[in-house]
């Protein structure tokens, strides 16, 4: 009954494992690779064997509720969604975030396959918890938390989502050269590229980079100011945040804009100075990424769909 009406996308990753196999063709060169390093093999065997006996355990619980089709992840960016699919996410959290930027609507449900080995800020179940949680959801009788994504517009007319962070900047670590307008404000920048942050993502990369600057402040300022904020804020703020990393000022660039909120009426612009090696990438995910070179225009702000986590 209720199997003809639901279809379940369960979406999963392959293991390091799965990864090693691919590089070096069979386990055992895999395993001969991993010792020769002096790491222990019996901790990639048991991640394995877990992650696959929990995808076929989950697959199995699904089958009983409705449709289930398995999506590997490196087919996400062209998988098609239906309006009404449920999105089932055998994580870890990386791969929610990079699920939920492919989606418009459909709901998430986050399922930690190994709860000793892996915290999942963002996979609020276990497989023991699918024949409780799914068919509410599937009911849609679940509650969601919203998570608001940020976008990347360029004008050739290419976009990408982040549902953790955007960076714009230089491919490799040399100085990124950009023109940046932001809140009324604009100036010549040379750095090492441009952090544009969600609430989800302040987690994350942006809160290493504003420890690094309250410790530096702190320590320059011989301890007698109070550290600044941690950066972070909620996953459904309707603001991004960005923070420049290292800029250089000198007679043609400038390190005045250097932090700051775009909120959700607001935009950045950002022109490319870069002849080659230019890049916009999202959470984390070099090869997932827009070029950016000489006069590329891109516009970052609050993305017009948002991503919907059943908790």
């Amino acid at each position: 009954m209720i199997a003809a009406e639901n279809k379940i996308v369960l979406v999963v990753r392959p293991t390091r494992l799965d990864d090693l196999v691919v590089r070096h063709s069979t386990i055992q060169q895999a395993q001969f690779y991993v010792e020769h390093l002096g790491a222990d093999f019996s901790d990639y065997l048991t991640e394995h064997r877990r992650y696959h006996e929990a995808a076929r355990a989950s697959e199995a619980l699904l089958r009983d509720l409705g449709r289930v089709q398995r999506l590997q992840r490196q087919f996400l960016a062209n998988f098609i969604f239906g309006p009404e699919d449920t999105v089932v996410v055998l994580g870890q959290d990386g791969l929610v975030a990079n699920t939920l930027k492919y989606l418009d609507g459909q709901h998430v449900v986050g399922v930690n396959p190994d709860p000793g080995r892996w915290d999942g800020a963002l996979l609020p179940f276990t497989i023991d918890d699918l024949p409780r949680v799914m068919p509410e959801e599937l009911r849609r009788k679940r509650a969601v938390k919203i998570v608001t994504m940020a976008k990347a517009a360029l004008n050739s007319g290419q976009t990408l989502h982040a549902v953790n962070d955007l960076f714009i900047g230089q491919r490799s670590h040399v100085s990124a050269r950009y023109k940046i307008t932001v809140a009324g404000r604009e100036e010549q920048q040379s750095s090492s590229g441009i952090i544009v942050s969600t609430g989800l993502g302040s987690t994350g990369w942006l809160k290493s980079v504003y420890a690094g600057w309250a410790a530096t402040t702190r320590t320059l300022m011989k301890h007698k100011v109070e550290a600044p904020e941690d950066g972070t804020f909620d996953w459904d703020a309707d603001y991004l945040r960005y923070f420049v990393r290292e800029p250089f000022p000198s007679r043609t660039t400038r390190a005045g804009i250097v932090i700051g909120t775009i909120t959700h009426k607001d935009r950045m612009t950002i022109v490319s100075q870069m002849p080659e090696n230019g890049v916009i990438f999202s959470d984390g995910i070099e090869s997932d990424y827009l070029e950016f070179n000489s006069g590329s225009l891109a516009t970052i702000g609050v993305a017009e769909k948002q991503g919907l986590l059943t908790v």
